[in-house]
């Protein structure tokens, strides 16, 4: 079994897979306006192993990186994969025309894969946005 997983991972690196557990993937971000105010719908990809490396949070910020709102993922999600969780309430101040939206693990911290989101568009890479 050891040299079967060694073996895949090598595999993995030469090719160029992600390896298991690394950096969370947003999928698809989903905004829509309610009251005033905006959800998210956010859909995740991670090789969550258990509760010491999963994926635990993802968040919305401004261009100036100002933090709008922030889902916490409590528990992992070992075997629903990719996922959807959504956060109402979000308040996106007048006149800003882009955000984007962040994810995060447990061993990783803040992902370098960030979703743009023109909010002038219906929809573009990996967002819709519904007024």
């Amino acid at each position: 079994m050891a040299m079967t997983r060694g073996l895949a991972l090598s595999v993995a690196m030469v090719l160029g897979w992600p390896a298991a557990g690394g950096d969370v993937e947003i999928r698809m971000v989903e905004l829509s306006r309610q009251d005033g105010h905006w959800r998210a719908a956010v859909t995740l990809r991670h090789d969550d192993t258990g509760w010491d490396h999963y994926a635990d949070a993802w968040r919305v910020v401004a261009e100036q990186r100002d933090e709008l709102g922030t889902r916490t993922l409590w528990h992992p999600h070992v075997n629903e994969q990719p996922f959807t969780r959504s956060l109402n309430d979000i308040e996106i101040p007048a006149g800003t025309q882009v955000i984007f939206v962040e994810a995060r693990d447990k061993v990783h911290g803040w992902s370098p894969d960030r979703v743009r989101v023109d909010l002038g568009q219906a929809s573009g890479e990996r967002f819709r946005v519904k007024r």
